[in-house]
């Protein structure tokens, strides 16, 4: 076993170099003040620089991380939550029986609209998830929309966009959606499907289902989108998102 590393000792040849040291700083700080004093005086800039204005975002590029996007994002995430969700069209009721209280949904009540609660929920105990909010309405007796807003801590790994990933990998199944999907534009990372098959249950109508998926910086966007009467299109859902992906 090697033998440790005693610590110097802080005798009088050690206050000789610090105090050489300080020395030396002290005459060159004299000197500096010396030639400075024999110059003309420098006029200052004015005060009043119109070329200075507020820093603007940086655009996205391939060096661009969640994480970097969650920085230029951090004072609207950090407010209520609930203010960014998107507000239900005019002659929509308010859906009180989908999610959560008051627009905020526990970690519990909306693990358990996965097919495994119990994982979901060691899973955003682990990832640091921080908050949920969610609306709800109802258009008519036809269409239901439930959006959902997921945020995470994202101070280890960036958990907002792991998760937009991890769902959209599974959505062109069969059992789901069906389909690759279609790209939300501008969104970067956006998709949303329409269910290529309705759901189908003895006693009800079918049930014509659609899903938005995206992420923003340390927001994860989550929308559903059902019609219990008719085929439902594209365009009203793509509409929807990229209203919501607007106010993030």
């Amino acid at each position: 076993m090697p033998e440790p590393r005693k610590p110097r000792v802080r005798g009088r040849t050690a206050l000789i170099v610090a105090g050489a040291a300080v020395l030396g700083v002290l005459a060159g700080t004299v000197t500096g003040y010396a030639i400075q004093y024999d110059r003309e005086p420098t006029p200052l800039p004015a005060l009043s620089q119109p070329d200075l204005r507020a820093s603007k975002v940086v655009p996205a590029d391939a060096r661009t991380t969640a994480r970097s996007v969650s920085a230029h994002r951090w004072v609207k995430t950090d407010g209520d939550l609930r203010d960014l969700l998107v507000k239900k069209p005019k002659g929509a009721k308010a859906d009180e029986l989908r999610l959560g209280i008051d627009g905020w949904v526990s970690v519990d009540e909306y693990a358990r609209e996965y097919k495994d609660p119990a994982w979901m929920l060691r899973s955003f105990a682990m990832n640091d998830l921080r908050r949920i909010a969610s609306t709800s309405w109802r258009e008519g007796d036809e269409v239901s929309v439930v959006i959902s807003l997921v945020q995470f801590r994202d101070t280890k790994r960036p958990e907002a966009l792991n998760m937009n990933e991890d769902q959209q990998r599974y959505m062109p199944g069969k059992e789901y959606a069906g389909n690759a999907g279609t790209v939300i534009p501008g969104s970067g990372n956006g998709r949303v499907w329409v269910y290529d098959e309705p759901h189908r249950e003895a006693g009800y109508k079918p049930l014509y289902a659609a899903r938005a998926l995206a992420q923003r910086g340390d927001v994860f966007m989550e929308i559903h989108y059902w019609n219990n009467s008719r085929p439902i299109s594209k365009k009203a859902v793509m509409a929807l998102a990229k209203r919501q992906l607007e106010r993030l």
